[in-house]
């Protein structure tokens, strides 16, 4: 592990603005954020420190839906469940950066 309690800390966008403005919400980022933690613990990569969590606003309401890891800081959209398992299995479980997902800063 690194210095960082978790080995990955995953950060789900899952904010819900008003009807008719764009938010991650609307695009399923908390059914997809629970994927995520069903697949890690399945994986058993959770006793690897690995860790997904919901945030609040991350403020790329026009980028979204997104996600951040850290201790990195690399910001990743998605659109389905295979976009999430490809980033569980390049990024948390082989430490590669899935660059046609990847958000640009």
């Amino acid at each position: 592990m690194t210095d960082s309690f978790y080995k990955y800390h995953v950060f789900f966008c899952t904010n819900q603005r008003a009807e008719g403005e764009s938010c991650c919400q609307d695009h399923h980022a908390l059914e997809l954020r629970n994927y995520m933690k069903q697949r890690t613990k399945e994986l058993n990569l959770i006793r690897q420190g690995v860790r997904a969590n919901t945030a609040g606003c991350l403020n790329r309401c026009k980028k979204g839906p997104v996600l951040v890891i850290y201790p990195e800081a690399i910001w990743y959209t998605f659109k389905n469940e295979a976009d999430i398992d490809e980033i569980i299995s390049e990024h948390l479980q082989n430490g590669r950066i899935v660059e046609r997902l990847r958000v640009e800063n």
